[in-house]
């Protein structure tokens, strides 16, 4: 028996930086979910199954990591793990059991959680970045989608008490210390978050495209970024831009204690999401304008990729009863990153 623990992650600010090498700041959290693996020696096939989502999943050892044969897997939250162990291509059948509290498709990097969680109770050794990257490629190869590395990486390289910006140029990071006078709180929208079926893709092109005429939008001034001609284009680009510059100033804000002003960049960092990318929706809209009208919240804004999912607050100790939110809301702590809990 291995069994393995992985944090799910929050984004405090800068989406959609990742695949476009910019910055981002997210921290892992204490929401988690832990995987167990029992080996059978006599067995080429993996029993899959979770307390958090429904359906059990069998899985061939010999599967091989292509999309057309993972998309055939039921039930579908299996196939990123399914994607690790074709990947792996453990020795021996078995099972796989997933437990913990982290929600899945509230935009908590579940799946993240379930491919990392599920490498390191298969046996995977390596340097984060090293571990980070072979995750997130059984995970695009799952789902198709072209998603970037932020998840994997920060849930496998958290620091307790610490945010982490990274720089998607190279992968590097620096750790942020949370103001202990700071509370994050993040409220489930009632919409779950599917990229799958989401224009995430698309946006993704977009980016490409006017990376083609600026290079790296994460690595571009804004006024450049404002100076492309084609309009749809313009706008992502000024996202990007415009959002690593924030991430900068909220790391700074952080170190000074200033929650006023991080608030303000959490606020402005929405209305470039809605408006610039265009990947909120009227729900997360109207969650983030009732949040910040509240006394003590500083900020808030959407968290992941949009298109449903959760919102994230900064704001005092107390301020948002989380009791008040039916879909779900959960005060979180910046913690450590996935690790063997046992063999």
């Amino acid at each position: 028996m291995r069994a393995a623990r992985c944090p799910g992650r929050v984004n405090l600010i800068g989406d959609h930086t990742d695949y476009n090498q910019g910055l981002a700041l997210p921290m892992a959290i204490d929401l988690y979910t832990e995987v167990v693996y029992n080996p059978d020696e006599g067995s080429k096939f993996i029993e899959l199954s979770s307390d958090a989502a429904p359906g059990v999943a069998c899985v061939s050892i010999d599967i091989p990591l292509d999309h057309a044969a993972l998309a055939e897997i039921e039930p579908s939250w299996s196939r990123a793990a399914a994607a690790v162990i074709a990947m792996m291509r453990p020795q021996s059948g078995g099972t796989l059991s997933y437990t913990g509290n982290l929600p899945v498709g509230a935009g908590l990097s579940s799946s993240a959680a379930f491919e990392v969680g599920t490498a390191l109770a298969l046996g995977i050794e390596g340097e984060h970045r090293v571990v980070a990257k072979s995750c997130r490629h059984a995970g695009v190869v799952a789902t198709g989608v072209p998603a970037g590395i932020m998840d994997q990486l920060t849930v496998l390289a958290g620091r307790e008490g610490f945010a982490m910006m990274i720089d998607f140029s190279d992968l590097s990071y620096q750790y942020v210390k949370l103001p202990v006078s700071a509370e994050v709180v993040v409220i489930h929208s009632g919409r779950p978050r599917a990229l799958v079926s989401s224009a995430y893709a698309a946006r993704r092109a977009e980016c490409d495209a006017a990376s083609l005429h600026l290079g790296s939008l994460g690595q571009v001034t804004v006024d450049a970024a404002s100076a492309l001609p084609d309009a749809t284009l313009r706008r992502r680009a000024r996202h990007v831009a415009s959002e690593c510059e924030r991430v900068r100033r909220f790391a700074l804000a952080l170190e000074q204690e200033d929650l006023e002003t991080a608030g303000s960049l959490m606020i402005e960092s929405h209305r470039s999401l809605a408006e610039d990318f265009e990947v909120s929706t009227p729900v997360l809209d109207r969650l983030v304008d009732q949040l910040t009208a509240l006394d003590g919240v500083y900020g808030a804004r959407l968290t992941g990729a949009g298109f449903g999912g959760c919102v994230v607050a900064l704001c005092e100790p107390g301020s948002v009863d989380t009791s008040a939110y039916p879909a779900g809301a959960w005060v979180v702590r910046p913690t450590g990153g996935a690790y063997v809990v046992s063999t």
